[in-house]
């Protein structure tokens, strides 16, 4: 099976993340399986993403991936697509689904992988959909679409070797501190601000915010004007999850608003006590009081209590963590995500009549 993934995303982000542990995930299936070959089409002024991604042994396109005058980049796609005659082209947010020519007499088909609750206007090409939560997958079929052309399938969390230990000397932080760790944005939908506040009294707790976004110096004022930003650390965009959350005490995850939120499997994966708001996607998964504590969005003084629970209550965390890695385990593994999306690939090949309906699907 021959797959054109394209992201036309920015530099940073969670479907960009996502987008580049989808890839080099299926990269590696490559090894063994030599029926499978990937190629990616990304925007172009990306060069780490590139080198990521050919470094997995992936073919790799630049591309534009510009507004409504760039006529280049949908004839470039079209070109490349005549060349590796894909079997599947999965498109990525609402740009790279518009800049993706619709298939021809079943040249091919294309996906649309859906991260958020868009209008079905931006996918009017799409044959079929992949969303990462089951109220997505609600909100397609409500516009229309079959329920047999919708899939809900897991992001997952990749559990990467933990090749170098952090230490919190570098940090400017306390061995005996408690570190919070946020793995976000800093953008007003992930509400650190909330974070930032909750911790104003908790004199023993340190913020480790690893992330990018257009908040950053109204996120550091507010922790200066409460007088605590010695123990705020801005650690910029981090491409070391697995290794930070060894390093911390709690993943917080306080955000106001979000679809799904990988933040929390990633947690789960390494086996750190997990804080989470009761933001729409986390909400569909996370079960209060067995594997996370949850808190009400915006609600300071509850996320205080949290993080205070954690830190009072003997064995309260390592027991979160331990249900949280196996369900983990169970329904957020890199093998079960990647089987569910070639599976479902080839479900909808055998369906549209273009493979055998006797080709056997991943076991």
């Amino acid at each position: 099976m021959k797959i054109l993934q394209v992201m036309a995303g920015a530099e940073h982000g969670g479907a960009e993340t996502a987008f580049e542990d989808m890839c080099l995930a299926m990269a590696e299936r490559m090894k063994y399986d030599p029926t499978l070959e990937i190629h990616a089409a990304i925007k172009n002024g990306h060069p780490q993403r590139l080198k990521r991604l050919e470094d997995g042994g992936i073919t790799v396109h630049a591309l534009p991936f510009g507004g409504a005058l760039d006529l280049y980049t949908p004839w470039k796609l079209g070109k490349i697509i005549s060349a590796f005659k894909p079997d599947i082209v999965q498109t990525w947010m609402s740009r790279a689904a518009k800049k993706t020519p619709a298939s021809k007499n079943k040249a091919y088909l294309k996906f649309s992988r859906l991260g958020g609750y868009y209008s079905i206007k931006y996918f009017a090409s799409t044959d079929y959909f992949v969303t990462i939560t089951p109220d997505i997958k609600r909100h397609l079929e409500d516009q229309g679409v079959p329920s047999d052309h919708v899939r809900h399938i897991n992001n997952f969390a990749e559990t990467e070797e933990v090749t170098h230990t952090i230490s919190r000397q570098d940090m400017n932080t306390p061995e005996d501190a408690c570190v919070v760790l946020a793995l976000s944005r800093y953008h007003q939908a992930k509400a650190l601000d909330t974070l930032i506040l909750a911790v104003k009294d908790l004199d023993n707790v340190h913020l480790w915010l690893a992330g990018k976004g257009p908040m950053e110096n109204d996120l550091k004022q507010l922790a200066k004007n409460l007088g605590i930003d010695h123990r705020v650390h801005f650690l910029g965009w981090r491409t070391d999850r697995a290794a930070l959350l060894k390093a911390a005490d709690i993943c917080a995850f306080p955000s106001r608003y979000e679809p799904f939120g990988t933040t929390f499997v990633q947690a789960w994966a390494q086996r750190t006590p997990l804080i989470c708001s009761k933001a729409q996607g986390p909400s569909q998964f996370v079960k209060d009081g067995e594997d996370g504590l949850m808190f009400e969005i915006d609600d300071v003084d509850g996320l205080t209590h949290a993080i205070n629970r954690l830190i009072k209550e003997k064995g309260l965390g390592d027991n979160l963590s331990q249900v949280g890695y196996e369900r983990y385990l169970r329904e957020f593994s890199k093998e079960k995500t990647i089987d569910a999306y070639l599976n479902y690939y080839k479900d909808a090949l055998k369906a549209e009549g273009m493979i055998s309906p006797d080709a056997a699907n991943v076991a």
